[in-house]
């Protein structure tokens, strides 16, 4: 299924709900790197997608179902269990190199390996 689908649903979150606009943002103001969607639009959750995205384009690591990201403000937050402590080092190689991404904690998983 892949990550970001898993997560988010559809192909780029188009189904999803739209995000509404803060209105700096709306008047023109810069989107801050961890806000961008995965279609260069504003998006609340827009970091926490492009992890998603950027994971699922990792052959070994897409099909994992058991661990979800989040983001608070610009740390990637990553939760649920992996088998081998090796997947998840490159999960947060992977999420520490998205654009956006000030920090990845990822206390809450769980090596089950």
């Amino acid at each position: 299924m892949g990550w970001f689908n898993r997560l988010f649903g559809g192909d780029k979150g188009g189904d999803a709900a739209p995000t509404a606009v803060p209105e700096e943002i709306a008047a023109g103001g810069e989107i801050p790197a961890e806000r961008v969607g995965p279609d260069g639009g504003y998006d609340q959750s827009g970091l926490a997608k492009r992890v998603a995205q950027a994971v699922d384009m990792d052959g070994e690591l897409a099909d994992i179902e058991t661990v979800w990201v989040a983001q608070t403000g610009s740390q990637v937050v990553l939760k649920g269990r992996v088998p081998t402590q090796a997947q998840l080092d490159r999960i947060v190689e992977i999420a520490s190199a998205v654009n956006g991404a000030s920090a990845v904690d990822s206390q809450q998983v769980e090596i089950t390996g």
